[in-house]
């Protein structure tokens, strides 16, 4: 992969934002009029106007947190195709209304039991078997869910009575009739054989699906919101309503399951109409709404802990970084640094050979996908063997420590003074002190003090144990939590359900190319009749934008929470979901999408105001201009697109953390360049985990980019947390070591595995289950028979038992 930094053929950096005009600002304009400069000179101007201008970036005030404002969740489950469908909704209402209710009153003007009436009265009409009039129904039932806006002044009472109505419906049993109308829905062969045959897909091929899914979508999201002033009857409800899509009732899997099931569906080709946007946005609500969001998710690590007997957090690492300052960026100047980033292999300290065995790297990202990054290379050469070995010999007297897994604090430094003080070491004893100085007593016991044991750490130890001695420590109690009771239920299809999260990512990344074997995600936002007008281009051109923005939002998002949740319920469930995004190539699609401009990704508006839920319900749509098509809002950032990068960088981190493996890819795919171009943002969260990952692979980049990258590594000194033995800074150039990566993953593989099978694969009969050698308690077993089997057990016995010859004598012989 050529570097992202590195001069384009003008000598302008190489298409910065994907535009073609190569100086990351989009004017293009290249110093036009003025006399010819040469390329290196112009080169270093525009390298450091690029970082002039970034440097210049105000600091973003942007607030970290599960999701953005309610109005802002809620209108960005439509697209802007779909504002025409408001009006639809409202007159199959007020059709409706007007012949169920004899007054003349509206909605809002009804008793409580009254509106229950006529909700009852709806469910009922929504069994009818004409396809066309429950579609009607539905469309009412979504005018509820809206707030009907035709009765309101103001955004504020569409919201509030959305809320309102919402919480009615549920009460009333909506969402189990429409969960029935989603399952008949989705079984429809007639709409997916029809979607197949159509060269292209359209809005209108969804219709009842996005009905549908829009009314669940707002339901769940209503109910999910919490505020103090709601009343004793709403907050009995949620809780209900969360224990309702947690769980499995009435022999039915849990509500995200569901949809899992249907994001695998599309992406498979068989169901091309699945309003994809849809299913993401409330598969994402849902699993926040059960699990719970980032503080109820400190609050159980907190309880977790107690539980296991570990000392309280101190902290909360997210409140932590908001109160952290944004750092200036670094410069962005032509440097020795950033052309020799990531020297081949070959090279490092001049004794390694061809380090094909390492890691199979691909040629770049541009062609991501097409091949598997796991795949067997070719055999290397006599010679490229004879190379590697001799490298291997000289780096022996230092392999036999760092081959060995990452010793704790504790451990690594009674290792280092019994090395000193009495010439040999004890493993990981970190009790036994004999013949150590005393200030080294005093040094371990604070040390103990103050060291820190994650849950992972109790787990994994549990975990061993448990595989020891299976019989002695008995059965292991699994308490039915939300997050084992999802974990369960994802486990023998989680691997097609991360490859398909990861396809949908990857078409909706605005760094990809159409490819004519890419799936197709904008079903649900294109019209059946194409622009026929500039202006009509330029608005769908933003509604298409808008909707890949929001699917990378949302997959980010649900992503991130199901690691956090899976991790703090078993490290193991945290490492099988982990593991199947980094085979599914999830390291490189994330270096992937950060391989453009992120500033002017992050500042986009692509977002039309006056076309927004629920401003466009309550004033009449303006005629399509270019100033309304500009007219955003005022903000300097777009909110989902710095929260999609936030969320994509913790991935990042949480993928890598702590695995060599991982590491050495995030080196093989030279990402620091690419991730150092995104501290331009100056945002602390976003550059706190951009900094992680640097920090993480500073060692293996060699000493020359440390040298040219020292405002980076100062950044890193001041906001990332360090381990006492930390020598990330001061490695010597030790990417040279022979790990074998492979060997890496596969040993972590076979711990999932084992705790896999031990936890949910137990087959009736186990070589533990005991046996039982009584003849009398043998044939006195009850067995369940079909009901109309005494009718037949005469010609049973005369089949099965009289007319078959029995060979006493081979019977004994064999027993």
């Amino acid at each position: 992969m050529d570097d992202p930094a590195a001069p384009g053929p003008s000598g302008s950096p190489a298409n910065d934002n994907g535009n073609g005009n190569g100086n990351g600002n989009g004017n293009g304009n290249g110093g036009k009029g003025k006399p010819a400069v040469p390329k290196g000179r112009e080169a270093f101007r525009n390298q450091r106007r690029e970082s002039e201008g970034s440097v210049d970036c105000p600091t973003l005030e942007f607030e970290y947190g599960d999701a953005d404002g309610h109005a802002a969740e809620l209108s960005e489950l439509y697209s802007y195709t779909e504002s025409l469908e408001f009006t639809t909704n409202r007159k199959c209402f007020e059709e409706d209304f007007k012949t169920q209710v004899q007054d003349t009153k509206e909605w809002l003007e009804l008793e409580e039991d009254a509106q229950k009436t006529y909700v009852m009265g709806l469910l009922d009409r929504l069994e009818v078997v004409s396809r066309e009039q429950r579609l009607k129904v539905a469309r009412a039932v979504l005018y509820l869910a809206q707030g009907t806006f035709g009765e309101c002044d103001s955004e504020v009472d569409v919201l509030h009575w959305s809320r309102y109505n919402c919480f009615l419906l549920y009460r009333m049993g909506t969402f189990s009739a429409f969960l029935e109308l989603l399952h008949m829905e989705i079984d429809n062969s007639q709409a997916s054989s029809s979607a197949l045959r159509k060269p292209a897909v359209s809005i209108a091929d969804s219709t009842e699906l996005r009905v549908l899914l829009s009314v669940m979508y707002l339901m769940v999201e209503n109910i999910r919101l919490e505020r103090e002033i709601d009343p004793c009857g709403w907050r009995t409800a949620r809780e209900t309503f969360r224990t309702e899509l947690s769980f499995s009732t009435h022999n039915e899997e849990p509500f995200a399951l569901l949809l899992f099931s249907m994001v695998t569906k599309f992406c498979s080709g068989l169901a091309p109409h699945f309003p994809i946007k849809k299913v993401l946005l409330l598969l994402w609500k849902v699993v926040m709404f059960t699990l719970g969001g980032f503080e109820h998710l400190q609050a159980l690590k907190i309880q977790k802990r107690a539980e296991l007997g570990l000392p309280p957090l101190a902290e909360d690492s997210i409140q932590v970084v908001k109160s952290m300052r944004a750092a200036s960026p670094p410069s962005y100047t032509l440097d020795l640094g950033e052309s020799q980033l990531a020297p081949p292999p070959s090279k490092l300290r001049g004794r390694r050979g061809s380090r094909r065995q390492l890691l199979t790297k691909q040629d770049s990202l541009d062609i991501y996908n097409e091949r598997d990054l796991f795949k067997t290379e070719e055999p290397a050469t006599e010679e490229e063997e004879e190379s590697a070995s001799d490298g291997e010999r000289t780096l022996d007297g230092e392999l036999d420590l760092l081959e060995q897994d990452p010793l704790k604090d504790i451990e690594h430094f009674l290792e280092m003074s019994r090395n000193k003080f009495i010439g040999f070491t004890l493993g990981q004893d970190t009790d036994t002190l004999v013949g150590l100085p005393r200030p080294i007593h005093e040094s371990v016991k604070t040390l103990k003090q103050h060291k820190y044991i994650s849950i992972a750490d109790v787990q994994i130890k549990n975990e061993e144990e448990l595989e020891k001695c299976p019989m002695s420590l008995g059965e292991e109690v699994i308490p039915e939590t939300p997050s084992e009771i999802l974990y369960q239920g994802m486990l023998y299809s989680l691997p097609q359900y991360m490859i398909a999260l990861l396809k949908i990512l990857l078409a909706a990344a605005p760094t990809s190319k159409a490819k004519t074997d890419s799936i197709n995600i904008l079903a649900d936002v294109l019209p059946e009749e194409m622009p026929a007008t500039v202006l009509q281009s330029m608005k769908l051109g933003i509604d298409v934008n808008r909707h890949k923005e929001i699917i990378v939002k949302s997959i980010s998002a649900l992503l991130l929470l199901l690691l956090k949740h899976f991790k703090l319920n078993h490290i193991y469930q945290f490492e099988y979901v982990a593991q199947h995004l980094v085979f599914a190539n999830c390291i490189p699609l994330i270096l992937k999408f950060f391989n453009q401009n992120i500033l002017s990704y992050i500042t986009a508006k692509n977002s039309i105001s006056v076309l927004d839920y629920p401003c466009c319900t309550i004033q009449d749509l303006p005629e399509l201009t270019t100033e309304s098509l500009e007219a955003g809002d005022n903000s300097q950032f777009c909110w989902r697109n710095l929260f999609s990068c936030i969320n994509l960088l913790r991935l990042l981190n949480k993928l890598t953390k702590w695995k060599h493996s991982r590491t050495m890819m995030l080196v093989v795919f030279k990402s620091a360049p690419i991730l150092k171009r995104a501290l331009k943002v100056k945002q602390a969260m976003l550059q706190l985990y951009v900094l992680k990952l640097l920090k993480i692979q500073t060692k293996y980049l060699g000493r020359q980019w440390r040298k040219s990258n020292m405002k980076t590594m100062s950044a890193i000194y001041q906001k990332v947390r360090h381990r006492m033995n930390d020598d990330w800074a001061y490695g010597n150039d030790i990417d040279a070591r022979p790990w074998d990566f492979q060997a890496e993953e596969c040993t972590l593989r076979a711990n999932i595995e084992a705790f896999n099978s031990r936890r949910y694969d137990k087959p009736q009969d186990s070589e533990f289950s005991p046996v039982d050698n009584c003849l009398q308690s043998v044939l006195g077993q009850r067995l369940d028979l079909p009901e109309d089997f005494h009718y037949s057990y005469e010609l049973w016995l005369e089949r099965e038992v009289f007319s078959q010859p029995i060979c006493w004598e081979e019977l004994l012989q064999n027993h």
